[in-house]
C-alpha cells in the first residue's frame, strides 16, 4: 500500500461527527439517541452508537477495507451511519491522538476543492466547523465537531489535541457529509 492510500485512508476515517455520554444529554435536546453496539474500543468495553440522528433513523453502513485497516490501530473505535440524507463518521476516541485528522484535509487528498472551513452554530445550539467540497461536479456540505462527556466541544482538532493533552475522554469526533444540490 502506498503512502498516498494511506494518508487518504487516513484522512476518511479521521473525520466524523457525534456523541456518547452526551448523546443523553443530547438526545433530548439534540440530534442524536444511542443504542448498544458491538464494536467495541478495547476488550470488554462496548461503545454505544447512536440510533437517530436530528429525529431520522440511522443505519450503519460498513467501513471501506481502508477505513477497517486504519481503525485497527486507531485509538477507539469508528463508524459510518447514514440517515438517508446524510453521511456520519463517528469516532469514539479513548486517548489523545494525531490520527484525528480534520475532515478538510481528507477531503484535499481525495481531490476535492476545499472552501475555508466557517464556524457555525446549529438549531440545536451545537458548534461546528463546517465547509463546502466539490469535485467532478458533486459538491457536498461538511460539517464536523468533537466533544466530551464533560460539555467540552471543539471545532479544531488542534486545539482538541492540545486541551486532551490534559485528561478528560473519551471523547467523540462527529463529520457530517451532506450532499448539495
Amino acid at each position: 500500500m502506498n503512502v498516498r492510500t494511506f494518508y487518504v485512508g487516513a484522512l476518511l476515517v479521521a473525520g466524523a461527527l457525534p456523541l456518547m455520554a452526551p448523546l443523553s444529554r443530547i438526545a433530548g435536546s439534540a440530534p442524536l439517541a444511542a443504542a448498544s453496539s458491538e464494536l467495541r474500543t478495547s476488550p470488554g468495553t462496548p461503545v454505544e452508537w447512536p440510533t437517530m440522528f436530528r429525529h431520522q433513523p440511522l443505519t450503519r453502513l460498513a467501513l471501506t477495507p481502508l477505513e477497517e485497516r486504519f481503525a485497527q490501530r486507531f485509538p477507539g473505535a469508528i463508524a459510518r451511519f447514514t440517515d438517508g440524507e446524510r453521511v456520519l463518521t463517528l469516532r469514539h476516541v479513548t486517548r489523545p491522538t494525531r490520527q484525528l485528522h480534520p475532515a478538510a484535509d481528507r477531503f484535499k487528498a481525495l481531490g476535492y476543492e476545499v472552501t475555508q472551513a466557517k464556524p457555525m452554530v446549529d438549531a440545536y445550539e451545537q458548534s461546528w466547523s463546517c465547509f463546502a467540497a466539490t469535485r467532478d461536479g458533486r459538491r457536498v456540505r461538511v460539517c464536523e465537531r468533537i466533544h466530551d462527556e464533560a460539555d467540552g466541544a471543539w471545532t479544531d482538532t488542534s486545539a482538541w489535541f492540545w486541551a486532551a493533552q490534559y485528561g478528560g475522554g473519551p471523547w467523540w469526533a462527529v463529520t457530517v457529509v451532506t450532499p448539495e444540490s
